[in-house]
């Protein structure tokens, strides 16, 4: 067991650096705009975001599974070490960077390494949410922003019970985000660890049962958590005040419009009732947090005319997501050749 942690400690270092860093992309806009303390924040997103691991966090994680799935443990945590170390330099630099691109990334480097073909239609499926998540909280933002002016043209409240209801509704959408952060982003953390998990299922004084996939997860949960209380503050400041200055009422949009985005990604319920009907629906893949909150932070900039969006930030963070799966997938084929070759562990 103890070997087990040893392999597993690269996911957490992972789960670590997606608390670090992707937790701004759900609380950054409150605390950048001091309506919520970050000790709060931390409190409420740590909490919710384990919650949303091990009860919603098995969807995302069959498309990672299929683009590359890793037999072996010292496979799986070379793979989730590069991935880790990717998000740790983006994260040093203040960027919010993408964890679904580091991980895809470090897959690909070790298909790349282990002469596994990739496989394209979970590839083209991961790659199109890239585009679309974006596209499509910002499509939100713009439609939630006219939404809630019309309700506050028609609806005159005192400005201090508004100060209190935009509080709570920032508390509540971040709640709501951080379990949806869980739910959808901890496929990227322990995802790899799956194949060749050791943990079993176990029932709970014969109430409930919790998976051996339920425990990978809680596991990985409680890194995030530990990632959101000692280093995220700094890059919440990035999100939340220096690509658009937002208002209180626009970060709760931003917020909600980037949430409903990865719920709609990661929730194996909707996609059932939406096949049920004979609809279309979302594929269940690690959709990135950053690429959602910041197509919901521009969206709420077109929607208020686009004059004060800060596109030096954007590119530099555009310039981010461009790197790190190269960077990734470049790390994880080095370091699997050192794994196997230096310290002759089987990686594939």
């Amino acid at each position: 067991m103890l070997a087990t942690f040893l392999f597993l400690s690269s996911g957490l270092f992972l789960g670590w650096s997606l608390g670090a860093n992707d937790a701004a992309n759900v609380w950054g806009t409150a605390v950048g705009t001091n309506m919520v303390k970050f000790k709060s924040a931390a409190i409420v997103c740590s909490i919710f975001v384990i919650l949303g691991a091990v009860i919603s966090g098995s969807g995302a994680s069959h498309t990672l599974g299929k683009l590359g799935a890793i037999s072996t443990l010292p496979g799986a945590f070379t793979v989730a070490l590069a991935a880790a170390l990717s998000v740790y330099m983006m994260t040093k630099a203040a960027l919010p960077v993408s964890t679904s691109q580091a991980i895809v990334g470090a897959i690909i480097g070790w298909n790349l390494f282990s002469g596994t073909g990739v496989n394209m239609q979970s590839l083209t499926k991961i790659l199109g949410t890239w585009v679309f998540s974006p596209i499509l909280s910002a499509g939100f933002a713009f439609v939630l922003y006219y939404v809630v002016k019309f309700f506050l043209r028609r609806i005159r409240v005192h400005l201090i019970r508004l100060d209190f209801t935009t509080r709570f509704l920032l508390l509540a959408a971040g709640a709501f985000g951080s379990y949806t952060l869980g739910a959808n982003n901890i496929a990227n953390v322990m995802g790899v660890f799956i194949p060749s998990s050791v943990f079993q299922d176990i029932s709970i004084g014969g109430l409930f049962n919790l998976t051996g996939v339920q425990q990978l997860f809680a596991i990985g949960g409680v890194a995030i958590a530990v990632g959101v209380f000692t280093y995220s503050k700094r890059v919440m400041m990035t999100v939340g005040s220096e690509i658009y200055r937002l208002n209180p009422i626009t970060a709760f949009i931003v917020v909600l419009s980037s949430s409903i985005v990865l719920f709609l990604f990661a929730s194996q319920g909707l996609k059932d009732l939406l096949v049920s009907h004979h609809l279309p629906s979302f594929p269940l893949v690690p959709v990135s947090s950053s690429q959602s909150i910041v197509g919901g932070v521009i969206g709420i900039g077109l929607a208020k005319g686009g004059r004060n969006i800060n596109f030096s930030i954007l590119g530099r963070i555009s310039m981010g997501w461009v790197m790190t799966p190269l960077i990734s997938a470049i790390i994880s084929f080095i370091s699997l050749f050192i794994v196997q070759n230096v310290f002759s562990q089987i990686v594939n």
